[in-house]
């Protein structure tokens, strides 16, 4: 038979012939019969039993979301040499946090003062030797951070966009770090690890112009105040000692910063060195007639030669290095630079009308053959703008002089 002459069988429907005054209590063979006007068996135990069980049910999942929600203030894991901080999750009213040893808090229950309701509990026979990348990712209470002597390691994302971070302070015990007035440094000096996000602040207290509004929020000298060019050299302005080899990576990011000094003997600006610094003026670099050890501006003359941009002697520009620094306007590549990373001067140009504005041409020492030869370069390492319907990269001055 061919799937066209094959007939679809459709059963035939079942009627019952139910009388109608048995149609709640009609029981149908081989089904439990109706409960209609008809008690449960132990229905009231039952009621109870499923009440608990919604009970027990919800109340575990409260917990669990609480758990997930409420995460625990400091988290480590376990190394071969201590423990590793990995994540601090603030409670939301600690300024100092202390990395020595692994802590808990503990709360006071009856104290309804949350800013003293708690207290910090450290075992001391458990040391912390390193911080994990983004342990304390985007905190925006902690002002100063306290490093014990047995960390050994800090990653270099550790503190990564801790806006209200205004100080890191080093156990002088500690053979692997030290601070300079506050900022993080390698124990013999020659890397600059973190200039905190709010190290300004800081200064600003530190040098008497510190003032704030009625939220608390911080007042700024204005460019037409009588002590603004005091201001900004005592708070706005950041000399890069003159031990220093390297500027690591996130070093500067997001700092309130307009101008820097960067000592020859540099060779390496890493990653994201001075990453969206939109107050970044002025790049200048030095080379020192003695020894540049404080990190605080006097004058020019004090640090000896002083040129515009880029240190002769620098080798690697990292990716992303000088991005989103709008309020540049001069960049010098010296001969000695052989790798510039991807968008390591992105953004750093812009349209203000027909007009470009910001950086809008590279210098560099190197000849255009001899450049190309020798310096290796990322994608996009050159800030690029609006074309007509395309994005330009800007251009470069090859065999520049440095501007004076």
């Amino acid at each position: 038979m061919s799937k066209k002459e094959k007939k679809i069988q459709v059963e035939e429907p079942v009627h019952l012939d139910i009388p109608e005054d048995e149609i709640w209590t009609y029981q149908v063979e081989g089904l439990a019969a109706p409960h209609i006007n008809k008690p449960y068996k132990h229905f009231g135990l039952k009621k109870a039993v499923f009440a608990i069980v919604i009970i027990i049910a919800v109340s575990v999942s409260c917990y669990f979301s609480v758990r997930t929600v409420q995460k625990d203030t400091y988290e480590y894991g376990q190394t071969h040499t201590g423990y590793e901080l990995t994540k601090f999750s603030n409670t939301g009213y600690i300024t100092v946090l202390d990395i020595d040893y692994v802590s808990t808090v503990e709360y006071d229950r009856e104290n309804p003062d949350v800013n003293t309701n708690f207290k910090i509990v450290k075992d001391e026979t458990k040391k912390v030797t390193s911080v994990g990348s983004y342990a304390l990712n985007c905190d925006e209470k902690v002002q100063v951070i306290n490093i014990g002597a047995d960390v050994d390691f800090v990653d270099p994302k550790a503190f990564y966009s801790c806006w209200a971070l205004r100080q890191i302070e080093v156990d002088e015990n500690n053979p692997n770090y030290c601070d300079i007035d506050g900022v993080l440094y390698s124990k013999d000096k020659t890397e600059i690890i973190c200039r905190p996000c709010d190290h300004d602040t800081y200064l600003a207290e530190k040098y008497g112009y510190a003032k704030y509004d009625e939220n608390g929020f911080r007042i700024e000298p204005a460019p037409e105040d009588a002590n603004y060019e005091q201001y900004v050299n005592d708070v706005l302005t950041f000399v890069v000692p003159s031990s220093v080899k390297t500027i690591g990576q996130l070093c500067f990011n997001y700092a309130n910063m307009k101008t820097v000094y960067i000592p020859e003997g540099v060779t390496v600006i890493e990653t994201l060195g001075f990453f969206e610094i939109p107050l970044l003026e002025n790049v200048y670099s030095y080379k020192p007639a003695a020894d540049v050890t404080e990190s605080h501006f006097t004058t020019q003359e004090a640090l000896g030669q002083v040129y515009n941009s880029l240190p002769e002697g620098l080798e690697y520009i990292g990716s992303d290095a000088f991005s989103y620094n709008q309020a540049m306007n001069y960049v010098y590549i010296p001969e000695s630079v052989t790798f510039i990373g991807h968008h390591a001067f992105w953004d750093t140009v812009y349209k203000d009308g027909d007009e470009l504005k910001g950086v809008t041409v590279i210098n560099a020492a190197r000849s255009e053959e001899d450049f190309k030869d020798t310096v290796e370069t990322g994608d996009s390492w050159r800030p690029q703008y609006d074309y007509m319907l395309f994005k330009k990269s800007i251009d470069v001055a090859y065999g520049a002089e440095r501007m004076k």
